[in-house]
C-alpha cells in the first residue's frame, strides 16, 4: 500500500525506520499526548515490529499504520493511521503522530486527509472518528481544519503523571466528507 499527496509519500513501515521512530516518540513534548511515556530505543523497536505488521486492512480490528515520508527522502517525519472499528456499521478512527521538527507545514493534515479518502472511498465507510488529549490544542484544530466536528469531550479517561486525563472525539460521516472535499461549483448567472 503506498498512497502519495501533493507533497508527501504514505508507505508501510519497515525495520529501517526505527532511528527516525526514535527522533520523535522519545520526546516528552510528543509523549505528553499519548498514553505511553517517552520510549527508548528497545520500546521503539518494539513499536516499529508492530507498525510494520500493521500493513493491510482485513478485518474489523485491524490498523493500517503508515509512515509519512517527503518525496526523494528516506527520512519518516511522522505517521498515520486507520482502524477499522466495526464492519457491520462501516466505522473507522484516524490516528497520527509527528515529529515536531516537521509540525506546523500542513503535513499532517495532507495525510490525515488521505487517510480519510481510503477510509471513505476505498472503504466505504460511513463513520471516522479522531480522538485526541484535550491539552493538544493543535490536534484538535487539525481535526477540525478536515471537516470533523467535535463530539464528545470525556472527563477522567485515565491517570498519568499529570492527573486526571480529558480526551476528545471528533467525528465525520461520509456524506460530510463528500461535501467538505467536493469542487466548489461556480454561481449559476
Amino acid at each position: 500500500m503506498l498512497i502519495t499527496t501533493e507533497r508527501l509519500s504514505l508507505r508501510p513501515f519497515t525495520p529501517d525506520d526505527v532511528d527516525d521512530v526514535l527522533a520523535y516518540q522519545r520526546l516528552p513534548e510528543v509523549a505528553q499526548h499519548m498514553r505511553w511515556a517517552p520510549r527508548g530505543r528497545e520500546q521503539v523497536v518494539r513499536a516499529v515490529e508492530q507498525l510494520v505488521r500493521e500493513n493491510e486492512l482485513r478485518e474489523e480490528g485491524d490498523c493500517l499504520s503508515l509512515a509519512v515520508v517527503l518525496p526523494g527522502k528516506a527520512t519518516v517525519i511522522g505517521q498515520v493511521e486507520l482502524v477499522w472499528r466495526s464492519v457491520e456499521h462501516r466505522q473507522g478512527e484516524v490516528g497520527y503522530i509527528f515529529n515536531p521538527a516537521h509540525q506546523g507545514k500542513g503535513f499532517a493534515t495532507e495525510a490525515a486527509r488521505a487517510v480519510l479518502g481510503l477510509g471513505f472511498e476505498e472503504l466505504d465507510l460511513h463513520r471516522i472518528i479522531g480522538r485526541c488529549s484535550a491539552r493538544n490544542t493543535a490536534s484538535a484544530a487539525l481535526l477540525a481544519r478536515l471537516g470533523m466536528r467535535r463530539e464528545a469531550h470525556f472527563i477522567g479517561t485515565a491517570l498519568d503523571e499529570d492527573g486526571w486525563r480529558e480526551e476528545y472525539v471528533f467525528a465525520m460521516l461520509r456524506d460530510e466528507w463528500r461535501a467538505h472535499t467536493a469542487p466548489a461549483t461556480p454561481d449559476a448567472l
